[in-house]
């Protein structure tokens, strides 16, 4: 497996974890109570903290492309052969 395909299957799993971790611990502008004007979308979250998801995201992609690198490398759920 070359690095490009190990490169691929991390974004893959990054973004994955990504929409699983973006909407934990949100609050919307209606359920905090504040009004919103200029056409602002009263389900936006108040504060979104993206970094913190951001890296949330990256520990957790992290742990999850390890396992799957393991479970590739040693074989343990076989793969089929695919022509060259």
């Amino acid at each position: 497996m070359g690095p490009l395909t190990i490169t691929a299957i991390f974004i893959i799993i990054w973004w994955t974890a990504f929409f699983v971790v973006l909407p934990l611990g949100n609050q919307s502008h209606r359920e905090a109570g504040i009004e919103t004007t200029d056409g602002g979308d009263p389900g936006a979250p108040v504060k979104p903290n993206l970094k913190k998801k951001l890296l949330t995201t990256t520990y957790i992609a992290a742990g999850i492309w390890v396992l799957v690198m393991i479970i590739i490398q040693f074989g343990l759920i076989p793969l089929p052969e695919f022509p060259s």
